[in-house]
């Protein structure tokens, strides 16, 4: 399975032909990563996680493309797709499991971290698929399963890098990857990243940085 990275939070997912997108939002290079996908999975209605308006013309314009997220999130793309919405957009929560474009997908957490109380919390859910689990904005460890790669969100107004590497430490993948770091700058991203590879060294996860429009065998 070839996973690649797109600007903060994006991801794409091929196998044998077959293509799955998770969170094209506002920082990520939708349209390029959407190109021939059959799925799209979106972990929370933040704009860094679905640029609502992109991601409902590439629906429009594919009307063979499925799509699964939180209920808030699924409604306003029905909303924005009108009679082109059909039967293919799920509405979804922890809990699940289910196939998009031929990738097993399960669901975990339900809940945004918390940014501040006076913020309001909203619905996110954390995706497996195929073994590779993507969080969202969560630091939600899935129960009961392996992981075998991990993309861990390295900074948010919601984190701190104490808790990002014992997010790390817990889900104990054998590899993981950087993701929501669109914030940082190449300085900052260095620490963080060094932290996380040195830590997370010693509890068996191997870290390493994907640049934007790489892509790795997996």
């Amino acid at each position: 399975m070839l996973l690649t990275k797109f600007t903060h939070s994006c991801v794409r997912f091929e196998q044998d032909g077959r293509a799955l997108v998770v969170d094209p939002g506002t920082f990520s290079e939708v349209e390029e990563a959407l190109e021939g996908a059959g799925a799209v999975l979106v972990t929370h209605e933040h704009p860094d996680h679905i640029d609502l308006d992109r991601v409902v013309a590439a629906l429009s314009r594919n009307l063979s493309v499925e799509l699964w997220a939180p209920r808030g999130v699924a409604d306003a793309v029905r909303e924005g797709l009108g009679d082109a919405a059909g039967e293919r957009v799920h509405a979804v929560a922890g809990g699940e499991e289910f196939s998009a474009a031929g990738f097993g997908v399960r669901t975990f957490g339900g809940q945004h971290a918390l940014i501040h109380p006076l913020v309001p919390l909203v619905a996110n859910v954390g995706f497996l698929i195929d073994g590779v689990y993507h969080p969202g904005d969560s630091f939600i460890v899935p129960d009961g399963i392996d992981v075998d790669t991990l993309l861990v969100p390295v900074h948010a107004p919601w984190s701190k890098l104490a808790e990002v590497v014992d997010f790390v430490v817990s889900v104990r993948a054998p590899r993981a990857f950087q993701i929501h770091d669109a914030l940082l700058n190449d300085t900052g991203l260095g620490m963080v990243e060094g932290h996380v590879t040195r830590l997370g060294s010693r509890y068996g996860t191997a870290f390493a940085h994907l640049a934007v429009r790489e892509s790795i065998e997996i």
